[in-house]
């Protein structure tokens, strides 16, 4: 039986460069980076290697990246310290955020009595960047948190026009780009956002690293406490293989991503054209089936399947060695729906299944073929 991956947003393969040089790595700097010794000082050294390469293709100094276990991670330390360090008392946000960002903002809400607004976005799940403006026009201390790329839909908020509200009004902005760094080049000193954060098993990295930007002179606190690693943001041994992986799948990302990023742009569109000769009825979730407005990664698809049958599809496409999602990879074992979906789907469409299919490098056209015929023959 074919195994076929198709879940690339959820997370990726491991390049083989960077299993290699982790490998390396942990046989070779087995060092606490804190040790004054030699092996110590070895440790460290790869690890601020790693940072100042990061901060390179960022655009930004190597001070103000720290290594976190993830997005979720980095997530939770930017929100959670703007509310309890920084005295923010509003957060603007969307209902389409990733639950990192919407259950850590619940909670906040809960303890600290804050302000929460949500921005409306269109049916597309589009960001109404004018009632954006207005929502910004306050007194109060305000943090925005809107992530770059939409996980589930693909949609690509406008990163600086939001960065320039934001400054315009004497906001802070948080944004998610756990599905944009490693797919998209982003200039840091040109976007003006204060915090960001990334996942490195997003773009062929290892699993349990990630990082969050945050500018310099921010007055964030740490999350962790134990320790002074990470300039005193995250305390804990740093995990030296793991963030020498990060460093080598982001450089292999950027140096790459030219040629990469066509080939999965055009496994993509491939994959558009066939549906939509082999399955005319489907529909595109979002901007999904926009190659501008939408990540060249990932297609949600709504399938016109009647609801008595609509909870078999991912089933039968795991019997035929078919890996995608229904949402988020966040949500599986959920009994919800996509809270995504929910925000932008009339209620007709959202008895029908949607399915999140999203690509990489080490995908082909013959799979797109074998998983088109699978989808046509269930329908």
């Amino acid at each position: 039986m074919k195994q076929i991956y198709f879940d690339n947003a959820a997370t990726t393969q491991i390049r083989d460069e960077v299993i290699d040089k982790m490998a390396e790595v942990m046989r070779a700097n087995y060092g606490n980076a804190s040790s004054s010794h030699s092996f110590g000082r070895s440790s460290k050294s790869l690890i601020e290697k790693s940072r100042k390469t990061i901060a390179g293709y960022l655009n930004v100094s190597a001070a103000e990246i720290v290594f976190t276990s993830g997005g979720t991670e980095a997530d939770n330390l930017v929100l959670q310290s703007a509310v309890r360090d920084l005295k923010v008392a509003h957060i603007i946000t969307s209902k389409i955020e990733h639950h990192a960002v919407l259950h850590t903002i619940d909670q906040l809400e809960k303890e600290y009595n804050i302000r929460v607004s949500y921005v409306n976005i269109d049916g597309n799940g589009t960001v109404d960047y004018a009632h954006l403006e207005t929502l910004l026009d306050t007194s109060e201390k305000t943090l925005v948190s809107l992530m770059h790329v939409n996980n589930e839909i693909g949609n690509i908020l406008d990163i600086k026009k939001v960065a320039d509200l934001c400054a315009a009004k004497n906001a802070m902005f948080h944004s998610d780009t756990v599905q944009s760094v490693g797919h998209y080049k982003l200039d840091l000193q040109d976007v003006k956002l204060d915090f960001l954060a990334a996942a490195a098993h997003k773009f062929h990295g290892p699993k349990g690293v990630g990082f969050v930007f945050i500018r310099k002179n921010s007055g964030l606190k740490p999350l962790i406490f134990g320790g002074e690693q990470e300039r005193g943001y995250r305390a804990g041994t740093e995990c030296v293989h793991n963030i020498v992986g990060i460093e080598e799948a982001i450089k292999l990302a950027y140096d790459n991503l030219d040629e990469e990023s066509e080939y999965i742009k055009s496994l993509k569109q491939y994959f558009i054209e066939q549906l939509m000769a082999k399955v005319p009825s489907v529909k595109f979730n979002g901007y999904s089936g926009d190659m501008e407005k939408g990540t060249y990664t990932l297609v949600n698809v709504c399938l016109p399947v009647a609801p008595e049958k609509a909870g078999m599809l991912l089933f039968q496409l795991d019997l035929k060695g078919i890996a995608c999602s229904k949402g988020s990879a966040c949500q599986s074992g959920s009994t919800k729906g996509s809270h995504v979906l929910a925000e932008i789907l009339d209620e007709s469409d959202m008895q029908k299944p949607s399915i999140r299919f999203s690509f990489s490098i080490y995908n082909t056209k013959e799979e797109i073929d074998y998983v088109v015929d699978v989808l046509r023959e269930f329908i």
